[in-house]
């Protein structure tokens, strides 16, 4: 009887390790997404605090959760600030968004990464650090990247070519960031969808 009894527990407990979390706000948490661990897989951990969703990076740094698609087992997660009066985002300290690749995320191929303020060095990789960047209409249009006006900057498509768990930024390098999901040559800046596209790899 007893042994009959534990492995109706057991059997419990992996049923719900196995179910769907508890919405986050308005925001639905598909498995394998877990918030708790009592649901969900925990390789796939996010952090719901005070009703918002949120991302942990390898660096220690939290980015909100925007969407979640579970269709495609995508997530977008917010690009960082770019700190008042310079031209740093928020996530220098640390280098920029770095992900755990002992983790099933990495970063999709429908980003396209805005650098700012960035050294003359880069004039020689294969960027597109022309007057016709992505960055230039960034800089113009946008309150927040009023302060990187007049650097050097960049934009390139993070193609599967690149690490898919790292946008770089430095001290001494380019020093602020954002991130586009899906945009098309044409895209006026007020319709940009910006966000960092993360994909999960599915459970086996």
């Amino acid at each position: 009887m007893e042994l009959v009894i534990f492995l109706l527990l057991v059997s419990a407990a992996q049923v719900s390790s196995f179910s769907a979390c508890p919405k986050c706000g308005s925001m639905e948490i598909p498995y394998p997404l877990s918030t708790d661990d009592s649901c969900g897989d925990p390789r796939y951990k996010l952090y719901c605090k005070n009703g918002g969703l949120e991302f942990l990076s390898a660096g220690g740094i939290y980015y909100e959760v925007l969407s979640i698609d579970p269709s495609a087992d995508k997530l977008v997660i917010s690009p960082p600030m770019i700190q008042n009066n310079t031209c740093n985002s928020s996530d220098l300290s640390v280098g920029g968004l770095s992900l755990d690749e002992n983790l099933p995320f990495n970063i999709s191929t429908h980003n396209t990464v805005i650098l700012l303020n960035c050294p003359s060095t880069i004039l020689l990789s294969p960027l597109n650090c022309s007057s016709n960047s992505f960055c230039r209409a960034y800089e113009d249009d946008v309150v927040e990247a009023r302060g990187c006006r007049n650097t050097l900057c960049c934009h390139y498509l993070k193609d599967s070519a690149m690490t898919s768990h790292r946008i770089r930024i430095r001290v001494g390098g380019c020093s602020a960031y954002t991130s586009v999901v899906n945009i098309k040559p044409d895209d006026p800046v007020g319709s940009w969808n910006y966000g960092i596209e993360l994909q999960w790899v599915r459970p086996s």
